[in-house]
């Protein structure tokens, strides 16, 4: 059995879990999420802690059971802490404002870039320089910020666009003559 698989996934207070026969749901603080259930693993809830084991010997229902595992466990924290990531523009004139549901980008086109958000992705921006993209579903916070990005990535001569936070982005050396 997977490593991942075999630790217990701890239900913190005030989040509730409900296993049914399709599909697993968590409700907390935050929002609500559902993930169906895979039939080659099984769930058992401990008291408020959950266990999952393979249903069967195959290699596939031991690498799912880590794989239900940590997405549930994903689920536990998104809808108790949630989820965020950050993103920094860099170049002259690059600037980002959050209205509503809505960010608007300068990045250097003709033209203003408005990406709406889904709903329960919230987008802030502390500084003009600066996006942060918050929801419960990791998946969908990494999904949107990764749509952010690539409206201006990172180019390799200047370092100009949008990049996460923690990015390294390597600078190339300039042609010589």
């Amino acid at each position: 059995m997977s490593r991942i698989g075999k630790q217990p996934v701890v239900v913190p207070a005030g989040v509730e879990v409900a296993i049914q026969a399709a599909q697993i749901a968590v409700k907390g603080a935050l929002g609500s999420l559902e993930l169906p259930l895979n039939p080659l693993v099984k769930v058992v809830n401990n008291n408020g802690s959950l266990s999952f084991t393979a249903a069967n010997d195959s290699r596939e229902a031991d690498a799912m059971s880590g794989t239900m595992r940590q997405l549930v466990n994903n689920m536990v924290q998104g809808v108790s802490k949630g989820f965020e990531k950050k993103l920094n523009l860099i170049g002259v004139g690059y600037k980002a404002a959050a209205q509503g549901s809505k960010l608007n980008l300068t990045v250097g086109y003709s033209h203003p870039v408005d990406i709406q958000m889904p709903a329960g992705i919230k987008v802030e921006t502390p500084t003009a320089t600066e996006i942060v993209i918050k929801g419960a579903d990791r998946q969908r916070v990494g999904q949107i910020a990764s749509e952010v990005r690539a409206v201006r990535p990172p180019e390799p001569y200047k370092g100009k666009g949008i990049r996460y936070s923690d990015e390294k982005v390597v600078i190339k050396e300039t042609k010589k003559k």
